[in-house]
């Protein structure tokens, strides 16, 4: 059987040298490169079974080093697993659309290593039901489905005056919680009975080691019949000395396992009481949540708020964002209006920059809350065909000439792509910098909810007043959510 090979390019020494040593634990020959362009060069005279890749190197990047080798016909087919301390939802879909399998932690466990090999095909199926802290890219868009699609629009509910499903926006947050206290009470429970084991294998070994030395070697040839029958006393003596010496080894092995038996128990129960209490604050948390939101809604209720109290602020870029951030904490709900031009990339540029500002304003003053950034497409008039492309239809044109009415450049961006590698580096750098304070949510948008209404179509209609119209449409809202009030 051919032996497998893999490729590990990381700038560390260390991290390739750890790596290596699991992989050959799998029969896996491993070659290393300490840059993308080394990795890049390699793959020109040799075709690896797995690529492992770091993201932060010098010089080319890891996704950098990733679209140049799907995009050579050679190299496209080789499965590319980021090996890399970045974490994320956001980091994971950016690495899955261009072309990685999944993303592996640096601080990993063997089991880790056995299944990124099984799910790339390299060793048979040694699964197990435990958690592990590998997680595949597929499993982590899926569960960032459900947080994109789930908010509402902000300006329906205000219109229709119904209530907020509060149980809705709180079931993922309780659910979440009960399964880390799940995982961690596991986590606890294999780690003791892997220790009770491994020392019962050692304490067990070194009594066969012991006996296996003080046992008599005596031949057969020096041992006549009479000594068998009638043994000396020196003899006798020595064979009671060796009897209770295996007596003694033999009380003390059971003394040592049974004082790990109780050792067991005793973390057992502590594990017991610990989940009971943790379920116990769980439910205190549950019942304080409920008796604030009521609180609020009669608070509301005696003291309505001005219509304008949501703070939507008019598109002005960068200027309007610091001033909006800077009543942040202040506000229950405040919004950020930034214009896409057609054609750009929704979370990008100057939408960007206006983020980082008020991303740094809020973290100045302490913010608590959630940063929720919503990308709303115009619906432009467009002449063209798909072969060739779209774009704009002239000012003066009668709107009846237009082709095409929509969007198809934003139509084509899967929901990764619509964020920039920037966005998504600063969002994950954002959740470790913040220790989870702040939460930044994306949110794709409706193109039926506008900001500005579309003229009424007739034959007086042109192309640049429905498209004037389109671009006040075509925008990106930053929603800030103080903690406590984003059910309302």
């Amino acid at each position: 059987m051919a032996s497998k090979r893999a490729l590990i390019v990381d700038d560390s020494k260390s991290a390739r040298a750890f790596l290596s040593r699991v992989l050959e634990k799998y029969d896996i020959d491993v070659d290393t490169a300490e840059s993308a362009e080394v990795a890049i060069e390699y793959l020109t005279r040799h075709r690896p079974d797995v690529i492992f890749m770091d993201h932060l190197m010098p010089g080319m990047d890891g996704f950098q080093a990733v679209q140049v080798i799907k995009n050579d016909p050679r190299t496209a087919t080789i499965p590319i697993m980021m090996y890399t301390s970045q974490q994320g939802e956001l980091y994971l879909g950016q690495a899955r659309a261009l072309g990685a399998v999944g993303v592996l932690p640096k601080q990993i466990r063997p089991v880790d290593v056995s299944k990124v090999l099984y799910q790339v095909g390299l060793v048979a199926d040694r699964r197990s039901a435990e958690q592990t802290t590998f997680t595949p890219a597929q499993a982590a868009v899926a569960e960032a489905v459900p947080t994109v699609d789930a908010p509402a629009d902000a300006a329906a509910e205000a219109s229709s005056g119904a209530p907020p499903d509060t149980d809705a926006t709180r079931a993922p947050l309780l659910t979440s919680i009960e399964s880390t206290m799940r995982e961690h009470v596991a986590e606890l429970r294999r780690f003791v009975v892997a220790n009770l084991e491994s020392q019962s294998e050692r304490l067990l070994g070194d009594v066969r080691a012991m006996l296996h030395d003080l046992a008599p070697r005596a031949t057969a040839s020096s041992v006549t019949a009479a000594e068998e029958t009638n043994p000396p006393p020196a003899r006798r003596a020595a064979s009671w000395t060796w009897a209770w010496v295996v007596a003694t080894l033999a009380v003390l092995s059971g003394l040592a396992l049974g004082a790990l038996w109780w050792r067991e128990s005793l973390v057992r129960q502590a594990l017991e009481a610990s989940d009971q209490t943790l379920r116990t604050q769980l439910t205190a948390a549950q019942k304080a949540m409920r008796e604030a939101e009521v609180r609020a809604q009669a608070a509301e209720a005696r003291s309505p708020a001005p219509a304008t109290a949501a703070g939507t602020a008019a598109p002005g870029g960068a200027a309007a964002a610091g001033g909006t951030a800077e009543g942040a904490a202040r506000s229950e709900a405040v919004t950020v209006t930034e214009l896409v031009p057609y054609g750009e990339v929704p979370l990008a540029g100057a939408r960007l920059e206006s983020l980082r500002k008020v991303v740094a304003r809020l973290r100045t003053e302490g913010f608590h809350g959630v940063i929720e950034v919503r990308s709303f497409p115009g619906r432009f008039c467009l002449m063209g065909n798909a072969s060739e492309g779209f774009s704009l239809a002239p000012e003066d044109s009668a709107f009846a000439r237009c082709d095409v009415l929509g969007n198809p450049h934003d139509d084509a961006l899967s929901p990764a792509q619509r964020q920039s590698l920037a966005f998504a580096n600063m969002a994950g750098d954002l959740r470790s910098a913040s220790r989870g304070a702040i939460e930044l949510r994306v949110v794709e948008g409706s193109a039926d909810s506008t900001a500005v209404p579309y003229p009424g179509i007739d034959d007086t209609l042109s192309a640049g007043r429905w498209n004037r119209a389109a671009a006040a449409n075509n925008r990106v809202e930053i929603r800030i959510v103080a903690r406590g009030s984003e059910g309302r």
